[in-house]
């Protein structure tokens, strides 16, 4: 079945479709190991994202201090600047002052590389948005819900992560697919500073190959399945989590 499928794609090749990923072993593994990076920076930098957002909402709803104004700024300096900037102030700003370890050989190596530099950038990034994402999430509740609690004998803090966090997630879900759907396509940055993902190795390929428009189209089907499957995955979540006759104007 493979070495049809091979035969296939190099008979198609002679026609002038060159799409050396499916018949050469080389591009392809190169290719599969692009598009695994590009998985590992959206799940990591996605799951990463989603804590600081939440971290950094609750702060701004239940403190008023320092801690507060230093997640204000945090978000303020994140939104309003490029995500390729942050990155290569990252990588070669805060990387170049970072400790220096040794490989087995005994070379000088960063202690942090290319891809967690990329994540940590990724996450900062979108994360700032998150935080503003669930932050409207949060005064979207109707105060009676949170005064229906400290009815019952909750304090401020137990209404708030009880009753209020659960509803305002339902709220924030249209807001947070986006934020997401941008974070996939923003993975792409990292071949800025030398990450193998899927950018970095097609560009690659389509050097050796000289296919750049039929690695184009297959980078092109490949994010719009991505972001498609961001947007499914989040639809079944908030599907399940619906609960009944409960909405936006529920309570208002």
């Amino acid at each position: 079945m493979i070495t049809e499928i091979q035969t296939y794609f190099r008979e198609l090749a002679a026609s002038g479709i060159n799409l050396t990923i499916f018949y050469d072993a080389f591009d392809f593994d190169r290719f599969v190991s692009g598009f695994g990076n590009t998985l590992l920076l959206i799940l990591i930098s996605a799951a990463c994202s989603i804590a600081i957002g939440a971290a950094g909402a609750a702060v701004l709803t239940l403190g008023r201090g320092p801690a507060a104004a230093c997640i204000r700024g945090y978000v303020a300096l994140f939104r309003n600047t490029p995500l390729i900037v942050q990155m290569y102030f990252f990588y070669f700003a805060v990387g170049s002052i970072m400790p220096v370890g040794r490989n087995e050989l005994g070379l000088p190596q960063p202690l942090i590389g290319s891809f967690s530099w990329a994540v940590i950038s990724l996450s900062l990034y979108a994360g700032a948005f998150n935080v503003e994402t669930f932050r409207a999430g949060i005064g979207a509740v109707h105060g009676s819900y949170e005064e229906a609690a400290l009815a019952l004998g909750y304090n401020r803090r137990q209404a708030f992560f009880s009753v209020t966090v659960p509803l305002a997630l339902r709220f924030s879900f249209a807001s947070l697919a986006n934020n997401l759907v941008d974070l996939t396509k923003a993975t792409t940055v990292a071949y800025a500073v030398g990450v193998a993902e899927l950018l970095y190795v097609s560009n690659q390929i389509w050097s050796d190959s000289l296919n750049t428009i039929e690695m184009m189209n297959v980078m092109l089907v490949i994010y719009l399945t991505l972001t498609a499957a961001v947007v499914f995955i989040i639809n079944r979540v908030e599907a399940a989590m619906r609960l009944p006759g409960f909405g936006l104007g529920d309570g208002q």
